[in-house]
């Protein structure tokens, strides 16, 4: 019922006429597809998907595919036309229900399937999408996104997904939409010998054919953002591992390249201190029941659920290298932390409309200086989330237009992880903090929200209006400045280049060496100093803000 909900309020959300211009002057233009992909349209609102059964064969000698895919869904209010997703040049074949064939209507990558049986709400029913062809091949992945065939070093072959952003219907008929998500799924693929295919959630089952190609079958528990199920196929070892976590036992599996086995021995021992570190601040790990795998790829990586994908090389930092300049990300392996960062943050919680991405991406690159600050101190955790805004561009906004599937800027990582770890700040408390982060797992466990619903928690938990924090932190590139002047022992100070009523309390200088919280708007406030010099005045550095001396 929740799911529902939450899909009928979507559906009755229009895109902000605002939004539309700005990516019609600042963007490319929209278009139909756009809408069609990314809203609620009716042909979406009124089912809500409970289960989906792939069952797949990946030939990599010609890079086709060919499956079927059953989806099962309630009916939450009677209707006839029922919209799946399949992108070209993939071709959907057929469409039936109850052995009957459907019409099928195509508009673009949009399938407007014409239902027969009557769709009586609160009824389960099934259908049946059949395809082929040559999914879209990733040339750059993860970032461009399809699937990827190559070879490993030994020239073996060597298959993968990823389609973040792109959306799963780039290799499977789906209702491609993070709205929607099933509470179970199967998982079958069918691959060469002796090629092992890996997927999300436990191996139920391995069956081999007379023409030399194998199935693996896969089985997801729980509910599973469509974009995270994933084929990773190749020439794989296995160990494992059982960690006693907060809900029982977990399981650790790790699938690296049979020739990388002695690198991954050593290398995905981190796994289990970032996972204890996670759970002691974010709660626990959301899928006990499916287990925890890191797979080996061929692209970078990809938090692709309870199989996370691994391709960082087997070497610390973000292949080698320290995104924050300080020394610390080179102490972990930037892969395991930040894609295991995501089963809480995007996987546990998942933002309905790739617009609020930041509610995946700020928590994933804020869990970077979390697992630091679990390392090393508080001091380094925040060293190192301070580090990260060299790579702030400030060149669009963090959230980004709604109903047209199109993120926001990528300031989504280090802006969004220091306006997080600003708001710490302002709650002033770690084990406050503490709370609503693990707080926020536990309320909106296995869910699809909004980005507000996000926000509001964290308001309501801190016992501060936010809004205006995350007004301007996420939906504009300014960046607040606290202008100040010194004189006749009193300290001015007020907000500028702010959203109108940003009133967001900062700790500042006063005497030049205690830290105090002052609680600055736009209007000049005064407070006693006994400060003489202007240039004494600081502002706490964790605060992601400037200051500026004025007359």
């Amino acid at each position: 019922m929740r799911r529902a909900l939450l899909l009928a309020a979507l559906f009755a959300c229009a895109l902000p006429a605002a939004a539309q211009d700005a990516l019609l002057e600042g963007g490319a233009p929209l278009t139909r597809a756009d809408t069609l992909r990314g809203s609620i349209t009716p042909q979406r609102a009124w089912w809500d998907v409970t289960y989906y059964d792939i069952d797949v064969a990946v030939s990599p000698a010609d890079s086709s595919i060919r499956g079927t895919v059953g989806v099962t869904y309630r009916v939450l209010a009677p209707a006839q036309e029922l919209q799946l997703d399949l992108q070209e040049p993939l071709v959907l074949d057929r469409v039936e229900q109850n052995g009957e064939a459907l019409t099928v209507r195509r508009d673009g990558n949009a399938y407007f399937v014409t239902l027969r049986a009557p769709q009586r709400a609160g009824a389960l029913m099934t259908l049946t999408a059949h395809y082929h062809g040559l999914p879209r091949v990733a040339r750059n992945a993860p970032w461009d996104g399809g699937f990827v065939w190559t070879q490993d070093a030994d020239g073996n072959p060597w298959v993968a997904t990823a389609v973040q952003g792109l959306g799963a219907s780039a290799w499977w008929p789906t209702k491609d939409t993070q709205a929607d998500e099933p509470d179970s799924q199967r998982v079958a693929i069918t691959v060469p010998d002796p090629m092992v295919n890996v997927s999300n959630g436990r191996l139920r089952s391995t069956t081999p054919h007379r023409d030399g190609t194998t199935t693996y079958e896969w089985f997801v528990a729980n509910p599973i953002n469509n974009y995270d199920v994933a084929v990773n196929a190749g020439t794989y070892a296995h160990f494992s591992d059982t960690r006693a976590g907060e809900d029982g036992p977990l399981t650790l599996d790790f699938w690296p390249l049979t020739r990388n086995l002695a690198a991954a021995e050593v290398q995905f021992q981190q796994v289990r201190p970032v996972v204890e570190c996670f759970e002691r601040w974010f709660g626990p790990y959301p899928w006990y029941e499916d287990g925890l795998k890191l797979v080996e790829t061929p692209h970078l990586g990809m938090e692709h659920q309870s199989a996370v994908a691994y391709g960082n090389g087997y070497q610390n930092g973000y292949r080698g290298r320290d995104l924050s300049g300080t020394g610390l990300g080179l102490q972990w392996d930037f892969i395991i932390v930040h894609e295991l960062a995501h089963e809480w943050w995007g996987n546990n919680i998942t933002s309905a409309d790739i617009a609020d991405m930041w509610v995946h991406e700020s928590f994933g690159n804020y869990a970077e200086a979390i697992y630091t600050e679990c390392q090393q101190g508080e001091a380094a955790g925040a060293q190192y989330v301070r580090g990260v805004r060299n790579g702030i561009q400030n060149d669009s906004p963090v959230q980004g237009p709604f109903g047209v599937n199109r993120e926001g800027s990528g300031d989504m990582y280090n802006k969004g992880g220091n306006m997080l770890h600003t708001i710490r700040q302002i709650v002033g408390d770690t084990e406050q903090w503490r709370g609503i982060l693990r707080g926020l797992n536990i309320t909106f466990r296995h869910r699809v929200v909004t980005g507000r619903e996000v926000q509001d928690y964290i308001s309501e938990h801190a016992g501060v209006d936010l809004s205006r924090v995350f007004e301007q932190y996420l939906t504009t590139t300014q960046v607040p400045v606290l202008e100040y002047r010194v004189a006749g022992g009193t300290l001015w100070y007020r907000w500028a280049n702010v959203v109108q009523g940003f009133d967001m309390p900062v700790r500042a200088t006063a005497d030049g060496t205690t830290f105090t919280m002052l609680h600055p708007t736009e209007g000049w406030q005064a407070t006693p100093t006994t400060l003489t010099d202007p240039a004494a005045f600081r502002v706490d550095e964790n605060f992601y803000v400037t200051a500026r001396q004025v007359d």
